[in-house]
C-alpha cells in the first residue's frame, strides 16, 4: 500500500539461479523549496531533497538549525502554498540576510552541509555552550534505545530506505520519531515539531540517529540545546571536535548493548565495561 513516504514498484528478485517478480516499496525522494518572506521580500533559501510529509516542520527545524529563528514569536506564518513549497513569514524583529543563508546549489538528501558557501557560515550561528546541569543517563538506558527506535520506524519497515531521528526523555521513553531519506531532514523535522510545540530547547532530552553522526547533525543538535546525541554509526572527526567545543555528549556505535563515548562522558552514569 502506498503512503506519502513510500511508493510501490515491481522488482525481480533473484535467489540463486531462479527469479520471481514481486511488489516492493520505495522510499519517496522529492524536492522541497523553502522560501522566506522578510520585510515584504521573498527569497528562496534552500531546495532540499526530502521524503514528503512534515514539510513545515522540516523547514522550521532547518531555520532553527541555522540560527534564524529561536522562538514562536519569530514566525508570523508558515504555509505550503503548493506541493513541494514551504513559505515562512518572519517577524520584523528577526534579523535575516538571505545572501548569507542561500545555498550555492541544492541541498542533497545525504548531506545538508554540501551547499554551504563555507564552513565558517555553518559555525556562525551563535550557538550557546550546553549547560552542565543536564541529567545523568545510565548506560542501561542508552542500550535500550536502538530497539525502541526501530520498532517505531513505520516507513523504514516497509522500504528499508529511510533515516530516523528518535527523541527520548532522560528515562529513555520514546517521545517521537521522524523519518526521511536524508539524515539532516529527519533531524530538522524533529526540531520543527518541537518548535511548533514550544518544547525547545531540548535541555533534558536525548536523540538517537539511525546512521552516522556528521558535523552538521551535531551543529543542529547544539542549536536545539540537546546535551546528548547518540548515533548507531560512527561520528566524523569534525563532529567530535564540534561536540567537544560546545560541551555535548556524543556517542557512537550505539547498538548490540555497546557504545563509544567521544566527548563529555560525565553525562553517562556507570558506563559498563
Amino acid at each position: 500500500m502506498d503512503s506519502e513516504g513510500s511508493r510501490r514498484t515491481t522488482v525481480r528478485t533473484y535467489r540463486g539461479s531462479t527469479s520471481e517478480a514481486r511488489q516492493d516499496q520505495l522510499a519517496v525522494e522529492e524536492p522541497l523549496e523553502i522560501r522566506i518572506e522578510a520585510a515584504a521580500v521573498k527569497s528562496t533559501i534552500a531546495i532540499t531533497m526530502r521524503t514528503p510529509g512534515d514539510d513545515v516542520a522540516l523547514a522550521l527545524g532547518f531555520l532553527v538549525g541555522e540560527g534564524i529563528i529561536r522562538q514562536a514569536e519569530d514566525v508570523l506564518e508558515a504555509t505550503t502554498p503548493d506541493a513541494g513549497i514551504v513559505e515562512i513569514v518572519l517577524a520584523e524583529t528577526v534579523e535575516f540576510d538571505a545572501s548569507e543563508l542561500q545555498r550555492n546549489f541544492y541541498t542533497t538528501s545525504s548531506c545538508g552541509v554540501c551547499g554551504k558557501s563555507s564552513l565558517q557560515a555553518v559555525m556562525s550561528c551563535n550557538a550557546p555552550l550546553l549547560p552542565r546541569t543536564s541529567p545523568l543517563i545510565p548506560a542501561s538506558v542508552i542500550h535500550a534505545l536502538p530497539e525502541k527506535q526501530v520498532d517505531a520506524q513505520q516507513v523504514f519497515s516497509a522500504t528499508g530506505g529511510l533515516h530516523a531521528t528518535a527523541l527520548f526523555d532522560a528515562a529513555g521513553n520514546l517521545l517521537s520519531v521522524c523519518e526521511d531519506v536524508g539524515r539532516h531532514n529527519a533531524f530538522d523535522k524533529a526540531v520543527g515539531h518541537a518548535f511548533l510545540a514550544a518544547t525547545l530547547p531540548w535541555s533534558d532530552k536525548l536523540v538517537l540517529l539511525s546512521g552516522r553522526a556528521s558535523f552538521e547533525l551535531v551543529q543542529k543538535a547544539v542549536m536545539a540545546g540537546l546535551p546528548l546525541l547518540c548515533a548507531v554509526g560512527a561520528p566524523s572527526s569534525l563532529a567530535v571536535e564540534t561536540a567537544e567545543q560546545f560541551g555535548m555528549t556524543l556517542l557512537g556505535f550505539v547498538r548490540d548493548r555497546r557504545f563509544n563515548v567521544y566527548s563529555a562522558g560525565w553525562r553517562i552514569e556507570a558506563v559498563e565495561e
